[in-house]
């Protein structure tokens, strides 16, 4: 799968299934750095992914200081040709420009996922 590098980040597109919808999110940041993926609000919105009493609310601390999100099962998602199915995700309004979403070692590390920077492209080890 091709990814881009665009201001100093990688940047790839992911799929979300929802309730029936599915929603392409594109500029979600390929981060090594983060432990787990965590998406922006407004990014799904239009689907019906909305915080609920029923949601767990947690707080992440990094160097941009301490965020707050709440955790959602989602029925899947797509990164290329890879699906996580019943997959608990993390959502906050993101406070970055042009950012969407954080893709994190969670999900990389459960899909074998290389990053082949000579070639830019994300891929699944076999």
């Amino acid at each position: 799968m091709h990814i881009e590098y665009r201001d100093g980040l990688l940047f790839t597109a992911i799929t979300i299934h929802f309730n029936g919808y599915t929603k392409v999110i594109n500029n979600i940041v390929i981060d090594t750095g983060a432990s787990h993926t965590l998406l922006s609000q407004d990014e799904v919105d239009d689907i019906g992914i909305k915080v609920t009493l029923e949601d767990d609310i947690i707080t992440s601390y990094g160097i941009g200081g301490k965020e707050h999100a709440f955790s959602k099962t989602v029925q899947s998602i797509e990164i290329g040709d890879f699906i996580l199915r019943d997959i608990q995700l993390d959502f906050t309004s993101f406070k970055y420009h042009n950012i969407n979403g954080l893709l994190g070692l969670d999900i990389l590390l459960n899909g074998k996922f290389n990053i082949d920077l000579n070639n830019l492209k994300l891929l699944r080890q076999c």
